[in-house]
């Protein structure tokens, strides 16, 4: 089987054999996913933070 024929093939079943969800409920599990990677971002950011002034004021001890 060549490349060719792997990619047509590839793009037939993508076509005709997956189940997609529908173009509301890509958008609706795009916000969750959005929403939930920027409150991530700001726990990290906030222990980030946490750790970096404890960690200062450590070594200021010395």
């Amino acid at each position: 089987m060549n490349l060719v024929n792997y990619i047509k093939d590839s793009f037939e079943e993508l076509r005709n054999k997956v189940s997609w969800i529908s173009w509301e409920e890509a958008q609706k599990s795009t916000v969750v996913v959005a929403i939930f990677t920027i409150i991530f971002a700001l726990a990290v950011f906030a222990v980030d933070k946490f750790f970096q002034s404890g960690l200062t004021e450590y070594f200021k001890l010395f």
